[in-house]
């Protein structure tokens, strides 16, 4: 990887009101191009809002398409790369994805459709099916959202992947900020220490639709699941953190800190019998 400054938003993201939405996402990617970042992270649904009533006709496939060519305009014109999330609606008129966008100065960069729904999104959203990691110019990293958080098999399959950092884009419901963060805190940093990875988890923030109120809260973690930088309140806020190739480089480099190469996968069998 190369030294890279990450930028992770909290923002409102009103249902419906793309054009609001993608015009805060503007605002942001201004404002951490300005302060020499080269990657910025959105939560989950940002550009669309987060449903659970009809989510396709939030964002029909044409809209879906308008979006998305948007957001890859705004990251040529700032330099950056971009995780931004949507509903991704189907022509075939079935339930739609849960997506995060990833674009960068040259582009599309990948599409990653959420593969593990919560019980209530079960039945508004089809599953993605690719755990997938991407490369980008800093470096190679991977996209989870919110309820997969949950799962370490995912984030550990990401590192053997090759990824260096593990962003988690939320749209979580739940709680008091600081009640959010105390829940983060049981669950994240081991995601961060026994992958030896870099993490940002940022969610959405305020009031939605259908009597959804999210809890505003960004937290970075370093590759020993260190806080590099956290937030807890109720308005719009992006944190900045630089990510360092020479840190992920010590840890991975110590035979008694980098746990992933002393796996023993012959004996894990029963995990996917």
């Amino acid at each position: 990887m190369n030294d890279v400054r990450v930028a992770a938003v909290c923002m409102n993201s009103l249902p419906g009101e793309i054009d609001k939405n993608l015009e805060t996402i503007r605002s942001f990617m201004f404002q951490a191009s300005d302060r020499e970042a080269g990657i910025i992270c959105f939560p989950e649904l940002s550009v669309t809002g987060y449903v659970l009533e009809k989510p396709e006709a939030v964002c029909p496939p044409a809209l879906f398409e308008e979006a998305s060519q948007q957001i890859l305009e705004m990251a040529g014109s700032s330099g950056l790369i971009v995780m931004a999330g949507i509903i991704e609606a189907m022509e075939d008129g079935g339930k739609p994805y849960i997506t995060q966008i990833l674009a960068g100065p040259e582009g599309l960069l990948g599409r990653y459709r959420k593969t593990h729904l919560s019980p209530p999104e079960q039945k508004a959203y089809r599953r993605g099916e690719e755990i997938t990691v991407y490369q980008c110019s800093y470096l190679t990293l991977g996209i989870q959202l919110c309820y997969e958080s949950h799962f370490p098999e995912i984030s550990s399959l990401m590192a053997l992947k090759g990824a260096e950092a593990i962003f988690m884009p939320h749209a979580s419901p739940w709680g008091k900020p600081e009640e959010k963060m105390e829940s983060w805190a049981r669950h994240l940093p081991s995601r961060a220490f026994d992958n030896s990875l870099y993490l940002v988890a940022c969610n959405q923030v305020g009031k939605g639709r259908e009597g959804l109120s999210f809890p505003g809260v960004i937290l970075a973690l370093n590759p020993s699941g260190r806080v590099m930088e956290r937030y807890c309140g109720t308005e719009d806020k992006m944190i900045l953190v630089d990510m360092k190739a020479s840190e992920i480089e010590d840890v991975r480099s110590h035979r008694m800190k980098y746990f992933l190469p002393q796996r023993r996968p012959e004996l894990y069998q029963d995990l996917v019998s």
